[in-house]
């Protein structure tokens, strides 16, 4: 970790592209390098160059770091092994009967973490409609600590309203918790909006290509910034110097390909709505969504995660086998477009009855949409519809 400088006045465009320090100091080099050292040479005793070994720190992915609490707008940026390494890491600053009030509609991935694995270490969790503040307010007990929110939220895009949430949980000195992968801090920076961490699954949207496993994680507290470098350097989910060079690549591209994906998901969507086989689209930038409003208010853009219904279940399995262009596999963000079954793939870990509560039905499918031509990935979703 290392406190990031002045943030510049660039435009978030120009700040994907160059990231925190541009290039490499010592060579000129524009691509910063990989430093594929696990240690380093200490010039003499009780000195050093700054490195000492990798797990601790390594210069790329330090580069790493420092990018993604730049583009944040933080001022401390840790990268790990994956998203849900950086969650794990979140949820080891708690301490047993600390309770954690989260979005009911989020990855089952996280979900499985707090019931399977955290809760057996004396951490409560309730899950709430964070999309409606009086089901947060309703849900605080005397040992809440913690609100762990997602959105959008994954898969039914529900939207919370972060300014709002913030305020409440300064009042009671409650952290907020924002998962800020389906927007980014290209369309999307929570810290500006008064959240204390924010959480990233750098595998997605970040690193753009389905090619990387990465989590990240941003703050602007100095005591919350050393507690959380204390666990990763002590449990090691670090990420590694090839896999922070990917990321780094990955971002340089954010703007121009989240800008086509957004561009292509609004055409999606309005075209879903039309389909006599969908039955409802969950699609933010849908002026009839009823997070529309909100959203546009804390963020600039809404993204490209669409969800929607298929009249029954004989619909999604023929859509499932017969997509061509649009693939059928788990993960999103990516330039390809990705098509996933949330109640059979990534939801599965959550309960059936809590699934059809929140709308994740057996009739559900997730659209990753990506940066082919639009026409052509509604062409290929109407022949599977058909």
């Amino acid at each position: 970790m290392m406190k990031v400088g002045n943030v510049s006045n660039y435009s978030i465009s120009t700040k994907v592209v160059h990231g925190s320090k541009c290039y490499d100091p010592h060579t000129g080099a524009v691509s910063f390098p990989i430093y594929q050292s696990a240690t380093f040479r200490h010039p003499a005793l009780y000195q050093t160059t700054g490195y000492d070994y990798s797990r601790l720190q390594n210069p790329t992915r330090e580069e790493l770091e420092n990018t993604i609490a730049n583009i944040e707008n933080g001022k401390f940026g840790f990268a790990f092994s994956s998203g849900m390494a950086a969650v794990s890491t979140i949820l080891s600053l708690f301490s047993p009967k600390d309770h954690i009030i989260v979005s009911d509609d989020l990855y089952g991935g996280t979900y499985r973490l707090f019931e399977e694995i955290y809760k057996k270490y004396g951490l409560e969790f309730s899950y709430v409609n964070t999309s409606r503040i009086q089901d947060i307010e309703e849900a605080v007990k005397e040992n809440t600590k913690a609100f762990f929110i997602e959105t959008p939220t994954n898969p039914m895009m529900k939207v919370a309203d972060l300014k709002t949430i913030s305020r409440f949980a300064k009042d009671r000195k409650i952290l907020l918790i924002v998962d800020n992968t389906f927007l980014t801090p290209y369309f999307q920076r929570p810290l500006e909006l008064g959240a204390d961490i924010v959480v990233h699954s750098g595998t997605k949207y970040l690193g753009g290509h389905n090619d990387t496993l990465a989590g990240l994680v941003v703050v602007n507290d100095e005591e919350l910034a050393e507690r959380i470098k204390l666990i990763q350097k002590s449990e090691g989910a670090v990420l590694s110097p090839f896999d922070s060079w990917l990321i780094l690549r990955g971002i340089k591209t954010l703007g121009v390909r989240l800008e086509k994906q957004q561009e292509n998901a609004m055409k999606i969507a309005k075209w879903l709505c039309t389909h006599k086989n969908v039955t409802k689209v969950n699609y933010v930038g849908l002026p009839d969504h009823e997070g529309y409003e909100i959203s546009k208010s804390q963020a600039s853009g809404f993204g490209a995660m669409i969800s929607f219904n298929v009249k029954d279940v004989q619909t999604v399995e023929k859509v499932l086998s017969k997509v061509q262009l649009v693939m059928f596999a788990e993960s999103l963000g990516g330039v390809e477009s990705l098509i996933t079954y949330p109640a059979v793939q990534t939801h599965a870990a959550i309960p059936e009855e809590m699934r059809n509560r929140i709308g994740v039905t057996d009739t559900l499918l997730r659209l990753s949409v990506g940066i082919e031509d639009a026409d052509d990935i509604i062409a290929d979703l109407e022949q599977a519809l058909e």
